[in-house]
């Protein structure tokens, strides 16, 4: 099993405003940051989201991942019925999510939202971060990162940077 996180920043480290706007962060899209997102898309088996971003996507003119998605949340408690064959809701620990996915065949799983990543890092349970950061500072708003447990360390592999 590989968790990846692909996430945009803002310069001081946020993912989205407090009601979740990425406003901000979607004037920066151009080919080559569409293109880096396809690549990694690529080979992602499900992706896991919280019920934040979950809420976000639903006001979107259509579904928008083509992957099947899994909503972690404790207190949604239905999807859409439009929705059923694109997104399953769940509402378990990180490491029991990860072995039910292991169970459900899928091997490469995208983590996505900030508390979900957040709860994800808290268990050591992110292999990958592929983090955008844009040029613009917006005060406030929901971090990438928060408290944990321990220390945690990554490999540096490499930075690119895109006009």
């Amino acid at each position: 099993m590989r968790t990846s996180v692909y996430v945009g920043t803002s310069l001081d480290g946020f993912i989205a405003r407090k009601d979740g706007d990425i406003d901000w962060l979607v004037k920066f899209q151009n080919k080559e940051v569409h293109d880096s997102y396809h690549e990694f898309i690529g080979r992602v088996d499900a992706m896991v989201i919280g019920r934040g971003t979950f809420e976000k996507v639903i006001e979107f003119p259509e579904w928008p991942y083509e992957k099947k998605v899994f909503v972690l949340s404790s207190s949604l408690k239905q999807i859409p019925d439009i929705l059923n064959d694109k997104a399953t809701l769940v509402a378990m620990k990180p490491a029991a999510l990860l072995s039910y996915l292991a169970d459900k065949g899928f091997s490469n799983i995208y983590i996505d939202g900030g508390k979900v990543i957040q709860s994800f890092l808290k268990e050591d349970l992110i292999d990958e971060l592929i983090i955008t950061r844009v040029p613009e500072l917006i005060g406030s708003g929901i971090p990438l990162f928060g408290g944990l447990n321990n220390d945690l360390q990554f490999e540096h592999i490499r930075t690119n940077v895109y006009s």
